[in-house]
């Protein structure tokens, strides 16, 4: 049986608040953070929780609504814990600020200005609002503006929070005319490895091995470096404004380059029967990074979770499912024996020492993270991996994907250089 969602997005935004009422959200955030810990407290004392959202209400000045929302959270944290844990209870109380939860329209509004921004106001106490505009990524502001135009994506539910201090504005929207698979009803799992480099993909299905990808472009870490000098040099000079100028020339020069390698991974794993995308789980990765200071500094600006998010909602636009699962040892796995203790990784080169396989690293690891991808989420079994296809590679450039052979190092034989045809930037 085939199952289908509706498209639902989580749109992140900063604000931009205007001068008068800066302070207003912080102290709505402080209440709310009072309102969630109240609701705990009441909840370990005993009191029907039916009781404890008015009671709650009743003494935060905060307007109802989000109040309302705040206390339900905070009995959800509550529900979870005594369905899933038996040790003691927890703590539970929050320091610092916590979200404003508010519905569209009751707790929060949303209008398109003349200038084409999209304006906010937000009832973060009774009588007093939080107005300005809303800033972030282009593709998030296209899809909230074509919400306020159209009766196709429906505004739902948002939370206004401060992320590392700065405050901002996380919305929900429906697709109602659309939906997602579900990620179980995959005939096919598109494992991809995102590297400096690189993104290597393979595609796996109850037959085998459908074929596998490697997209090379070189040039944005180049680039990235290239800026990285350059305001070096201008910071050292003192020129701040022109340092503000290249650091906004280099964003848009990578976010620019992940669209048009997402929306390639995308288009290539369209061919394949019900695909479901699958990435490593990479939130935590920047916490562990310890390479000394340059290869530091390298990794931790690497755009990672750009390419897998931009990856994640081109799919979701034409009903691919994506899914996360654990890094660990993905990179060193062998593909074909499943060892990962034994392997030797050099580069672009992976040569097993159990099986004595050898592979391209990076496509090695896709292989590895289809096969983790399978047995997560799918209800049929990984097939034997006896071989695998030539390593085909792709470069992308500033005009897109070359059509002709490129000329490539290759870590090991059998490697293939390939163009692709009918990829649209």
């Amino acid at each position: 049986m085939t199952h289908e969602q509706a498209l639902v997005k989580t749109l992140d935004f900063q604000l931009d608040i205007q001068s008068d009422n800066e302070g207003l959200l912080k102290d709505a955030a402080l209440e709310s953070r009072w309102a969630y810990n109240e609701t705990i407290r009441l909840a370990k004392q005993g009191v029907d929780w039916d009781a404890i959202p008015d009671r709650v209400a009743d003494d935060a000045n905060l307007v109802k609504n989000t109040t309302q929302r705040v206390v339900a959270k905070a009995l959800g944290a509550m529900e979870n814990y005594y369905e899933y844990d038996d040790f003691g209870q927890p703590s539970h109380t929050k320091d610092g600020t916590y979200p404003l939860r508010a519905n569209y329209e009751e707790g929060y509004n949303l209008s398109l200005t003349d200038d084409g921004d999209v304006a906010f106001r937000i009832s973060a106490k009774p009588y007093k609002h939080v107005k300005g505009a809303l800033d972030g990524d282009d593709a998030h502001l296209d899809i909230l503006k074509t919400a306020l135009e159209s009766d196709e994506w429906k505004i739902g539910t948002a939370e206004a929070l401060f992320h590392n201090g700065n405050p901002e504005l996380h919305v929900n929207v429906t697709n109602t005319e659309q939906t997602v698979r579900d990620k179980q009803d995959s005939r096919t799992v598109v494992g991809v490895d995102v590297n400096e480099d690189n993104v290597a993909l393979t595609a796996l299905s109850e037959d085998g091995v459908e074929d596998t990808l490697v997209i090379d472009f070189p040039e944005l870490k180049f680039e990235r470096h290239r800026y990285f000098t350059m305001r070096k040099r201008v910071q050292n000079a003192g020129k701040d404004s022109i340092h503000d100028t290249l650091e906004g020339r280099e964003e848009r020069f990578v976010r620019d380059r992940l669209h048009k390698v997402s929306r390639h991974i995308v288009e290539w794993s369209r061919q394949f029967e019900k695909p479901c995308i699958v990435f490593e789980d990479l939130k935590e990765m920047r916490d562990s990074i310890d390479y000394g200071t340059r290869m530091n500094r390298r990794l931790h600006h690497l755009p990672f979770r750009a390419l897998q998010y931009y990856t994640s909602y081109k799919a979701s636009f034409e009903g691919i499912p994506t899914t996360w699962i654990d890094p660990y040892k993905t990179s060193q796995r062998c593909p074909m024996c499943g060892h990962a203790e034994r392997a030797n990784r050099n580069k672009k080169r992976f040569n097993c020492k159990d099986c004595d396989h050898q592979d391209h690293s990076d496509r090695g690891a896709s292989v590895t993270i289809t096969v983790k991808g399978i047995k997560k989420h799918q209800d049929w079994n990984v097939p034997a991996l006896n071989s695998l296809p030539v390593v085909r590679k792709v470069r992308r450039q500033a005009s897109g994907a070359v059509d002709a052979p490129t000329v490539t190092h290759d870590a090991v034989r059998g490697y293939q250089t390939d163009g692709i045809v009918g990829v649209s930037d």
